[in-house]
């Protein structure tokens, strides 16, 4: 599956490539990619068959840089996960306060029925 793109109409139009270079570094730079070493390709999904094909075509050195990229990109710090637990237990909280049932308590003057 491809996404659409509008990399060939700025690519094609250089007026246009120049405006959008300082922006496009600046996302990339922001991004954080470039921090963890990982390059623009390395973002590839690599579900698509194609892109299966093309894998298995790169050299054996750069396949194992790419593969060393990305493993040193999964074990840096876990930034998600710690959100992930807090929005469980925010969850969890939700969940029990909702099926919370409340009783009401007598008044001191009224008398039990029995």
């Amino acid at each position: 599956m491809s996404y659409p793109s509008l990399a060939p109409y700025i690519q094609k139009r250089p007026w246009l490539m120049r405006w959008m270079r300082p922006l496009s570094e600046w996302y990339f730079d922001n991004a954080g990619y470039r921090k963890l070493g990982l390059r623009a390709d390395d973002l590839i999904p690599e579900e698509d068959e194609m892109v299966q094909l093309a894998l298995k075509r790169l050299s054996p050195k750069e396949a194992y840089d790419r593969v060393f990229r990305m493993r040193r990109a999964f074990q840096d710090y876990p930034y998600l996960s710690p959100l992930v637990k807090e929005v469980m237990a925010e969850q969890t909280e939700r969940e029990d306060l909702e099926s919370m049932v409340i009783n009401k308590r007598k008044a001191a003057g009224e008398k039990k029925a029995h």
